[in-house]
């Protein structure tokens, strides 16, 4: 980390959480963060899901909730990024404050609830997407909707042909019931038509299913079951938990997903244990506390394909971008791994 991000980062966390996220927002679309382009080797370049990806390592949905610093995050060193989530009508999220900060546990809280600026004014962005980036949205649908499953259709219909590759986002647990459509025939019924409305694309693309890190065994079992009789393209594990367990800060009974260094434990059993149940047949991508290389290589090893970043990017800044994919391409160089595609599970015993 140079002394100015350090020092951008420090003045940041003196706001407000969420105005210090917009800032950043505004310091990217003006140039104020590092751009180190595509970071790639051998070892790292991979293809996920029919993507080829110059690296697995992406950004989380949530980042860029509105699709507003698409090219300066095209050029942090991503191999994939994905923005949102959109639902179909604009919508304002949950009251203020929504987001804390959680810096004794380098984890943060939000409640935030879908708040985005609809699919028009999204799909109007993507429109002006870089065109080399790999580049994909988050699915959602509205607080208020008489038909969720069907808003998730409706983003992918009307935003897709500007995208390489959508998530359906189940998970969240800031809309009320919005979880309960992980049940097995809700989420059946929803992913069946989803993958319809891509395949009306003129380029149809690859689908993805986040998921919660906070399953039983049973509805973990579930997930596997219907990821595979749906043909979905892979499974992202996992978004926020709902666990407070062994934390330390003020603001650790705030509601809201939890999200950072605390969640990298339960989401890496929760991708090793869905490893094992889908034997490869799908791809996996593991989210949740990665701020090290070290860190994304045992995801990695866990199951997942690529991995993606957030929170730790509040603490780290962007430059931690580069630091894990090139400390992920030591680690694999180090284990005598030609590729990354190589080492995905090998060391999944270790979480199950």
């Amino acid at each position: 980390m140079s002394a100015l991000e350090r020092l951008g980062l420090a003045a940041l966390h003196r706001m407000d959480p969420e105005t210090a996220h917009g800032m950043a927002l505004r310091a990217l679309r003006a140039g104020l963060a590092p751009a180190p382009g595509p970071i790639t080797s051998d070892r790292l370049r991979c293809r996920v899901a029919g993507l080829d990806l110059a690296n697995p390592v992406g950004l989380a949905a949530g980042f860029d909730k509105n699709a507003e610093a698409l090219h300066p995050l095209s050029r942090a060193g991503f191999g994939f990024v994905e923005v949102g989530a959109a639902t179909p009508r604009p919508q304002p999220g949950n009251p203020r404050p929504r987001l804390f900060r959680l810096s004794e546990d380098a984890a943060a809280i939000n409640r935030f609830g879908f708040n985005n600026d609809g699919m028009q004014a999204i799909a109007d962005r993507l429109a002006q997407r870089p065109e080399r980036a790999v580049l994909g949205l988050n699915l959602g649908a509205n607080k208020d909707s008489d038909d969720r499953p069907g808003d998730f259709a409706r983003v992918l219909e009307h935003c897709g042909p500007h995208l390489d590759f959508a998530t359906v986002n189940v998970s969240s647990p800031n809309t009320e019931k919005l979880r309960d459509l992980q049940g097995k025939a809700a989420l059946s019924a929803l992913l069946r038509g989803v993958l319809a409305a891509r395949d009306g694309l003129a380029r149809p693309i690859p689908v993805f299913l986040k998921i919660a890190p906070d399953l039983s065994p049973e509805e973990l079992q579930d997930i596997a079951e219907v990821a595979r009789d749906t043909g979905i393209d892979a499974v992202i594990a996992t978004n926020t938990t709902l666990s407070r367990e062994g934390l330390r800060s003020p603001h650790r009974d705030e509601a809201g997903g939890l999200s950072g260094a605390p969640l990298f434990d339960r989401s890496t059993r929760v991708l090793a244990r869905l490893s094992l149940l889908t034997q490869g047949a799908i791809p996996l991508i593991g989210v949740g506390g990665i701020a090290t290389p070290e860190q994304a290589y045992a995801k990695i090893c866990a199951g997942a394909s690529a991995v993606q970043l957030y929170t730790a990017l509040v603490y780290g800044g962007l430059s931690l971008v580069g630091e894990i994919a090139t400390g992920l391409d030591r680690l694999l160089q180090r284990d005598g791994f030609a590729n990354v595609a190589d080492a995905v599970a090998s060391k999944r015993e270790d979480w199950l």
